[in-house]
């Protein structure tokens, strides 16, 4: 039986290879956070940026007959106001939805529902 060395080894610097550079540059683009303000619509009107027209306006204000509107009647009704004053509710503003909308092109951007 033969023995046999290890196998031979190598020395010396890698093989270069000319005319053949390399270089890379890694960019990491880092997403900036998003800032998101939360506009709270009362009855008032609140002064914001429209986001259709680009505007930056006081909205204007219109009430809606809501769910507050309908509950005053029919608890009033309930109550033995039934020969029209059940209907009251319906002529107070304090009873009703705010819908606020873009003075310039007339969009809705908000609403404030009593309930």
């Amino acid at each position: 039986m033969e023995k046999s060395g290890p196998p031979p080894s190598y020395s010396g610097p890698p093989p270069s290879y000319q005319g053949q550079t390399s270089s890379s540059t890694v960019v990491f683009a880092q997403q900036q956070p998003t800032l998101v303000a939360v506009q709270l619509f009362r009855e008032s009107p609140v002064r914001v940026t429209c986001q259709y027209c680009g505007s930056d306006v006081f909205t204007s204000t219109m009430y809606e007959t809501g769910t507050i509107t309908w509950l005053a009647c029919a608890i009033t009704a309930f109550v033995g106001c039934w020969l029209g004053c059940c209907l009251i509710p319906f002529c107070v503003d304090g009873c009703k939805d705010v819908v606020h909308s873009c003075p310039n092109c007339r969009q809705v951007l908000g609403r404030y529902d009593r309930i």
